[in-house]
This record gives C-alpha cells, sequence and structure tokens, in this order.
C-alpha cells in the first residue's frame, strides 16, 4: 500500500516515466473529468438548498484541504485549540474518525478529562487532540452535525472545530480556513486520481482563509483566486520523548544510528526532517497513513531495531505503540507550528466569534 501510494505520488508530481504510465495516466485523467463533475454537483446541490445544512448555534471553524496528502491539519488545529483554551473558550473538535473503529454513545472521545478511548476506537488524530488538549471536548461522528448538535447541546460547546471539513458541506461553518502545501498548492492541477485535488480549484471560492503551510519565506503562491492568505512552517519540537514518556532533547540523538519509520501521508518530509536535525537515518521505513501496527509489523521494527541505536517516530504513530517493547529506545517527535503573522490569525478569529467578516 505504501509503495502504492508512493508511485502515485511520483506519477503525478513528476509525470509518466513510460509509455504504459502515459496511457494510464490519459485514463486517470479522463476519471478525474468524471469526478470534477460529480464535486461540482454536489456542491452545487448545497448550494442551492437542495441537499440540508446544519447551522449551529455557536461559531463553527473548519480546518480543511483541498488536495489529499499531509497538509497538516492535525497540527494547525492543534494550534487553534490550544488558542481558544487560552482565552477560557468552552472548544470542540469534531472528527469523522477516520481510521477508527467508532465510539458508542455519543462519540465523545474527550469530555474535557483527557482521552476516554484509545486510538483504535477514536481514530489516531482524534486522539491525539485529546490527548494534547485534556480540557477540550473531542467527538467524533461520520454524520459530523450530529456530532456538532451534541458538542453544543450536550457538553455546552462555545465554539466548535471541524478537523478536515472542507468538503463536508453539511454544516455551516462561520469561518472556512484551506490549508495548502506551499511548496506545491495544487500539485499538478488535476483531481484524484490524476492528481491529489478533492474538488476543482474553483471551489477555494468557498473559502475564507488560505493557509499555505510548510512556507519557506518570500512571497506566497500565486493562485487563480483572490483570498485573504496567512503562511506557516511546520517544525520538529525540540524534545524527543520515549513510549515510556522519558525527555530528551532532539539534539542530543544527533550522530546516532536510527531507523525512522512513520505512517503518514507524507513521511519524506518527516525523514528529510530528521535528517536535518543531524540524526543519522540508517534506515526509514514509510508506512501507510492510519497503519495499524500488528504483530508482524512491530516485529519488523524490531528486527530493523537490531542495527541502529534508536527508533525514532511521529506523536501520530507513538498514540498505536502502547505497550510496544524494542531493544532500543524508540522516540516520538512532537511537531510545532509558526505562523508568519499570529496576530492577524488571532484578530481573524476574534472576527469570527464576534460575526464578522475576514479582512
Amino acid at each position: 500500500m505504501a509503495d502504492l501510494a508512493s508511485w502515485h505520488r511520483r506519477l503525478t508530481d513528476e509525470g509518466p516515466a513510460s509509455l504504459p504510465e502515459r496511457l494510464l495516466l490519459a485514463l486517470l485523467r479522463l476519471v478525474a473529468t468524471l469526478f470534477s463533475g460529480v464535486t461540482r454537483l454536489r456542491a452545487a446541490l448545497y448550494r442551492r438548498g437542495w441537499l440540508r445544512v446544519y447551522r449551529a448555534p455557536v461559531p463553527v471553524i473548519s480546518v480543511g484541504n483541498l488536495a489529499v496528502g499531509g497538509t497538516g491539519k492535525t497540527p494547525v488545529t492543534d494550534y487553534l485549540v490550544k488558542l481558544l483554551l487560552a482565552q477560557g473558550r468552552r472548544v470542540a473538535v469534531v472528527s469523522r474518525g477516520y481510521g477508527g473503529s467508532g465510539v458508542p454513545g455519543g462519540g465523545l472521545v474527550c469530555a474535557g478529562e483527557g482521552p476516554l478511548v484509545g486510538p483504535p476506537a477514536a481514530g489516531d488524530e482524534p486522539y491525539l487532540l485529546a490527548r494534547r488538549n485534556p480540557q477540550a471536548l473531542v467527538l467524533v461522528n461520520p454524520r459530523r452535525s450530529v456530532a456538532v448538535a451534541a458538542a453544543v447541546a450536550e457538553h455546552g460547546a462555545q465554539v466548535v472545530i471541524l478537523d478536515d471539513g472542507f468538503q463536508h458541506l453539511a454544516v455551516a461553518r462561520d469561518l472556512d480556513i484551506v490549508l495548502l502545501d506551499a511548496r506545491r498548492p495544487l500539485g499538478n492541477g488535476y483531481l484524484l486520481p490524476a492528481g491529489r485535488l478533492r474538488e476543482p480549484v474553483a471551489a477555494l471560492l468557498r473559502a475564507d482563509l488560505l493557509l499555505f503551510t510548510r512556507h519557506s519565506g518570500g512571497p506566497l503562491p500565486a493562485l487563480p483566486v483572490k483570498l485573504p492568505a496567512l503562511a506557516c512552517r511546520h517544525l520538529l519540537g525540540p524534545v524527543a520523548i520515549t513510549l515510556e514518556g522519558e525527555e530528551r532533547l532532539l539534539a542530543g540523538l544527533a550522530g546516532q544510528r536510527a531507523v525512522a519509520f512513520a505512517g503518514i501521508a507524507d513521511p519524506g518530509g518527516f525523514f528529510a526532517a530528521l535528517t536535518a536535525a543531524g540524526l543519522t537515518l540508517v534506515e526509514t521505513l514509510a508506512l501507510p497513513d492510519h497503519i495499524h501496527y500488528d504483530r508482524q509489523l512491530l516485529a519488523r521494527l524490531a528486527a530493523a531495531a537490531q542495527h541502529a541505536e534508536l527508533l525514532i517516530t511521529t506523536e501520530k504513530d507513538a498514540v498505536k505503540l502502547a505497550g510496544a517493547a524494542f531493544a532500543v529506545p524508540c522516540y516520538q517527535v512532537p511537531l510545532t507550528i509558526v505562523f508568519d503573522d499570529q496576530e492577524r490569525l488571532a484578530a481573524i478569529l476574534d472576527n469570527c466569534l464576534q460575526g464578522k467578516e475576514v479582512a
């Protein structure tokens, strides 16, 4: 699965390398044209009121993206939750709970006192957000309007954040934030499966704010639509944490032989950041997003660890490794996020909470 995802990324980013790939890409572009028509029709049905849209009695902020594949929604959602909690607000995160088996009894993952269920039920991201923000509400439900209504009526939420909500048009939002990877915001310009776009570029006109992630400085990328825009960078946290909770400065691991593994949308970016931090990666394991760590995979990691001084992974992967034992330490490195203009972001959020338009 990881090999297929890597091949698809290479095909869509770099183009076909052979005649069979050129023929296949032509077929995929035909399918993408059909997919584009379906997404446009669906959006039109919601826009014209033929499909029902739920309007919550409190502000709703959506964090989503236009393209699949690792724009950094979870770190951005985490940042917003922390910012709103610091203002003394009762914050709820509502997610579909992708990758989880489901949470019975209303889908409550966190009621403000830490996670109530584990990653297998909640899904990786909802559990991680609950662990990082134990004072927040976190709910999962494929019918997110039901979870939003419950967050407000049953748990007193004052503001709701829709995680991965841009394409979820059944819930109205007061602030629609769309994340775009600054390195290549529109990919090759094609929709799935010929590219990585979930919707046509014109869908960005629904957004209130564009957020360019992984921005390395300089002017923001030019797009066919003109909307308010901000930029941010994702950085590795300064501290590496073992599965048992022991902390060590990441800089202190520089030069040690490490096996890095990650089941995220863009593992290559994580590996590159570790190398830039001075770690010597003797092996990297790029795993499928939301992967389940079964006995076979744990044995594979244990075998790889025999040739290294440590294992290192993402915080998202580490939450699924509780109880795992390896011959060498296994570290997790949290991601931190830095906005180029934090004051403007705070002002935009304040306008949203006061019912004003984004400036």
